[in-house]
C-alpha cells in the first residue's frame, strides 16, 4: 500500500515531499482507488489454486473479502466525502491539534535489503520528477534515468537540485546501475522493467503457493488451524477477532506491504488452515498496518511540507479506520464475508467467472468511471445516478424476497419473469462450454489430419552407415537379402525409393526400413508396426 501512495509524494534525495500541486481534497479519491487496486494481488494468487474445486472456493472467498471491504467502504465514504469532506476535515483537525515538527527520516525496514539490489538495476533522478510535477519546463526533455551520482554521499541543500549540478567534476561519477549507458528512451526502459517485474511477481506468487501447500499439510495444518481459529472462552470470544486485527496490523508494518501479507494468507485459506472468519480481521488489520509506514514517512518531511504530508497520511488512516467501524464491530454488518462466500461459490462452479471478475472490477469498471469523470460531473451524475438507483432497488428486492416476500407485489416475489441470462450464469456457461468444446474438437481434427498426412507421406531417411554397407560386396548376404537390396536405390535426398515405382506404399517402405536396419545391426526390427514385414 505504501507503494500505491507514492504517486502522491515525491522524493528529493532522502526526504519525502508532498507536491503542492496536488491538493489534499484531490488526493483522497486517489487514496481510495489505491486501496482497491492493492487487493488485486491476492485475488491473482487465489487463481493458482484453481486446480482443486474446494480449495479454489475457499481461496477465492478469502481473497475477495479484501476486495469487498474496499469496494463497500468506497461506495459509502466517497459520496460522503464529496458531500461533507469528512476525511479532509477530520485529518485537518488532527493536524491543527498536534504540534508537529519535522523529524528524522522514516525507518527503513525491508528497504535496507531491497535498495542495494534495485540500485544496481535502475536509479531515477527524483529531482527531475519534482521539477516536472511543479511545472518547470526547463527539464521537459530531461531523462528520468539518473546518469551521474555524487562521488560522496553529501546531502543537498533545500535550494539545490541534482539535475542542475550534473558535470564531470570530481564530485560526481557515473552511476553503477544497469541502464546508465543505455540509449533507449524512458518509455522503452519503463516497459522493459514493467515486464520483468510482472514476471518476477508472478513467479514469486506461484512459488509462494506451492511452498505453502507443500509445507502446511497433515498434522502441521491441523495444529496451526487450532491455534489460529481458536476463540477465547466465553464471554471473551469477541476478543479473538480484535487480536487478529492487531496481528494483521503488526505483520503488515513489518513487511511494509498489505499485498504481501494478504497474498501470504490466501493459500492458507485455500487449504483450510485459516477460516474466512479469522482471515477477515487479519485483512482489516493489514489495511491499518499499511498506513503506519506512510504516516512515519510523512512525519519525516521538512517543515514546509510536514502539514500537507501528514494530512494525506491521516486521510488514508481514517479511511480504513472508518471502514472497519462500518463493517466489523457488529456481526450483522460484516457484509464482506457474505459477499466473498457468494463469489467463492460462483467461482467454484464457473471457473471462468474469476477471470471475468478481475477484468470487470479492476479494469472495465474503473476505466468506465474514469471516462465518465473526464466527461464532466453532469454526464457522470446522469449515468451514475440511475445505475446506483437500480443496484439499490435490486438489493432491496432481494432482501425482501428472502425475509419478507409478503411485503412485495406478487410479480416481484421472484425473478422468474426475467430472462434466464439475467438471473443466472448458467446460459453464459453453456455458451462458453460449447465454444470451448468446439475449439477442442477442431483442434483434435487438425491434429488427426496432420498425423494422417505425415503417415501417408512418411519416408525413411537412410543413415550414412547404410551407404557404407552398400559399398561392400554381397558375399555374406543370402539370396533373399540381395534381392531386396537390388530393388532399392537412393534418391537425391538420401531416401529409399523402390525401383520400378515412383511412389512406394507404406508397407514397402517398412520393408526397406527393416532391411536397412538388419543390414546395419544384424537384427530385425521388433516394432509391432513392422513385425509383419520381417524377412
Amino acid at each position: 500500500m505504501l507503494n500505491s501512495l507514492r504517486p502522491l509524494s515525491f522524493r528529493v534525495d532522502t526526504e519525502l515531499n508532498v507536491c503542492p500541486v496536488l491538493e489534499v481534497q484531490s488526493a483522497i479519491p486517489i487514496i481510495m482507488g489505491s486501496n482497491i487496486g492493492t487487493s488485486v494481488t491476492n485475488t491473482v494468487v487465489a487463481l493458482m489454486q484453481a486446480g482443486e474445486r474446494e480449495e479454489f472456493k475457499r481461496a477465492f472467498a478469502g481473497a475477495t473479502v479484501h476486495d469487498c471491504f474496499n469496494w463497500l467502504s468506497v461506495l459509502v465514504l466517497l459520496p460522503l466525502e464529496a458531500a461533507s469532506g469528512l476525511l479532509r476535515r477530520l485529518s485537518q483537525a488532527v493536524v491543527d491539534t498536534l504540534q508537529l515538527s519535522s523529524g528524522e527520516e522514516a525507518p527503513e525496514l525491508l528497504k535496507v535489503i531491497t535498495k542495494p539490489l534495485t540500485a544496481l538495476i535502475i536509479q531515477l533522478d527524483q529531482s527531475v520528477i519534482t521539477a516536472i510535477a511543479t511545472g518547470d519546463q526547463t527539464v521537459s526533455n530531461q531523462s528520468l534515468v539518473r546518469r551521474w551520482c555524487p562521488a560522496t554521499e553529501l546531502p543537498l541543500k533545500d535550494n539545490e537540485t541534482s539535475w542542475l549540478s550534473h558535470n564531470l567534476s570530481e564530485q560526481t561519477q557515473k552511476c553503477g546501475h544497469l541502464f546508465v549507458n543505455c540509449s533507449l528512451s524512458d518509455l522503452a526502459i519503463g516497459l522493459i522493467l514493467l515486464a520483468c517485474s510482472l514476471l518476477v511477481l508472478c513467479s514469486c506468487l506461484i512459488l509462494l503457493v506451492k511452498v505453502l501447500n507443500s509445507l502446511l499439510k497433515g498434522q502441521v495444518a491441523s495444529a496451526i488451524n487450532k491455534v489460529i481459529n481458536t476463540d477465547f472462552p466465553h464471554p471473551f470470544t469477541w476478543l479473538a477477532g480484535y487480536l487478529a486485527l492487531l496481528v494483521g496490523a503488526g505483520m503488515t508494518f513489518l513487511v511494509q506491504s498489505s499485498s504481501v501479507f494478504t497474498s501470504s494468507i490466501t493459500p492458507l485459506i485455500g487449504i483450510g488452515v485459516i477460516s474466512i472468519e479469522r482471515a477477515y480481521p487479519l485483512t482489516l488489520g493489514s489495511n491499518l498496518g499499511t498506513t503506519t509506514t506512510a504516516t512515519l514517512a510523512a512525519l519525516a518531511s521538512p517543515g514546509d511540507k510536514l502539514a500537507a504530508a501528514t494530512q494525506v497520511a491521516l486521510c488514508h488512516f481514517f479511511f480504513n479506520l472508518v471502514g472497519i467501524l462500518l463493517w466489523y464491530p457488529i456481526p450483522a454488518t460484516r457484509l464482506p464475508i457474505r459477499m466473498a462466500r457468494a463469489l467463492g461459490s460462483h467461482t467454484a462452479r464457473y471457473r471462468w467467472f474469476a477471470v471475468l471478475y478481475l477484468l470487470l472490477c479492476f479494469l472495465l469498471l474503473p476505466s468506465l468511471v474514469f471516462a465518465l469523470s473526464m466527461a464532466g460531473w453532469k454526464v457522470m451524475a446522469g449515468i451514475g445516478a440511475p445505475v446506483i438507483a437500480a443496484i439499490v432497488f435490486v438489493v432491496t428486492v432481494n432482501l425482501l424476497q428472502e425475509h419478507k416476500p409478503h411485503c412485495l407485489p406478487r410479480s416481484l416475489q421472484s425473478w422468474d419473469f426475467l430472462p434466464a441470462w439475467m438471473t443466472s450464469l448458467q446460459p453464459l456457461d453453456d455458451v462458453i462450454t460449447k465454444m470451448t468444446l468446439s475449439c477442442r474438437h477442431q483442434r483434435g481434427r487438425n491434429i488427426q489430419r496432420t498425423r494422417n498426412l505425415e503417415t501417408s507421406l512418411e519416408v525413411v531417411t537412410v543413415h550414412p552407415e547404410v551407404k557404407k554397407k552398400r559399398r561392400v560386396n554381397d558375399e555374406g548376404r543370402d539370396p533373399q537379402e540381395n534381392y531386396y537390396m537390388n530393388q532399392v536405390e537412393l534418391n537425391g535426398a538420401g531416401c529409399c525409393v523402390h525401383k520400378g515405382s515412383k511412389t512406394s506404399s507404406v508397407s514397402s517402405q517398412s520393408d526397406m526400413y527393416e532391411m536397412t536396419l538388419w543390414s546395419i545391426t544384424g537384427k530385425a526390427n521388433t516394432s509391432p508396426r513392422l513385425q509383419s514385414t520381417r524377412f
